[in-house]
């Protein structure tokens, strides 16, 4: 999200540091991070961006001006059930369900020794210096076993450019899961982040001019019970996505966080097809480096 040359990035998955660069932004414009939730297909990247971003001091070019406010999920506090019954591993079963400050705690200390070596030998920052993590705490009472109550959308973060506002979104046993919504001077973008059907996001939504929403397409598709269940428990189907955005009243649908099950590569005219069902707006399937204009 671009507004008046400042970027606000939502989400760093696998290969966001390179896009970032391809998409010809400047990490000195990054103004703050948006984390919607602690899955590694969201994440994989994230600390990256400080570390690589702001790899460079200021004086040596382009480099994040730090620190940079990033906002995201605490800790969830607990974890499901295996699916089906029986037992699961639990990877580091003394701290199971971390939130974002244990995330940047833990990764800058995985990353301590190339660190320190290069604040030495090349006059780099320290990393922690440059992300400052805010773990947003909804004004609802939720948690690992009630996920995303109802709830109004509360306020994350306000400066000169945007106002940014947030709910919680049922994305299966994940919890925190947000979408966010950015109001601007020349209109309002709404991010659903991953979720399946939400009264929450459709508050949130309500007359943005663009919703960036997640679709997945499972018609077709026979695969494991397990993956089934977390498909459709954590996302929305692209055949009914047009609904959501019809009863948000948005303007414009961008279809992101694209997954086919059924097909590869997919199809964007039937994927346009499927998404326009009961919505009278416009329809973008999204692809990389796309650009939306508002205004």
């Amino acid at each position: 999200m671009i507004v008046d040359g400042a970027t606000y990035l939502v989400d760093a998955g696998r290969k966001a540091v390179t896009q970032y660069t391809e998409a010809g932004l400047a990490w000195a414009d990054l103004r703050a991070v948006f984390v919607t939730h602690l899955h590694a297909d969201h994440v994989a990247e994230l600390f990256q961006v400080f570390l690589l971003g702001g790899f460079q001091t200021p004086a040596q070019g382009d480099t994040l001006p730090g620190p940079t406010p990033v906002y995201g999920p605490g800790p969830a506090g607990g974890l499901p059930p295996k699916f089906g019954g029986g037992t699961s591993q639990t990877t580091n079963p003394s701290d199971p369900t971390p939130g974002l400050e244990e995330f940047f705690d833990q990764s800058n200390a995985a990353f301590a020794y190339s660190t320190n070596i290069f604040m030495r030998d090349s006059g780099i920052r320290d990393i922690r210096s440059l992300a400052d993590v805010h773990e947003l705490e909804p004004p609802v009472k939720a948690s690992y076993q009630q996920t995303a109550p109802a709830m109004k959308p509360f306020l994350v973060m306000e400066d000169d450019r945007v106002r940014v506002t947030a709910v919680l979104v049922p994305h299966g046993p994940v919890f925190p899961a947000f979408a966010y919504r950015f109001e601007t001077d020349y209109g309002s973008v709404t991010f659903s982040g991953d979720t399946t059907y939400s009264s929450n996001l459709t508050s949130l939504a309500r007359g943005s001019d663009v919703l960036v929403h997640e679709a997945i397409n499972v018609q077709g598709w026979s695969g494991p019970a397990a993956v089934a269940d977390h498909l459709l428990q954590g996302h929305v189907e692209v055949q009914k996505v047009g609904q959501v955005a019809q009863s948000a009243d948005v303007e414009r649908l961008v279809l992101s966080h694209i997954g086919d099950m059924a097909e590869e590569p997919l199809s964007p005219r039937k994927w346009h097809r499927w998404a326009q069902r009961g919505y009278d707006g416009s329809v973008l399937v999204g692809s990389d480096m796309d650009v939306v204009r508002i205004r």
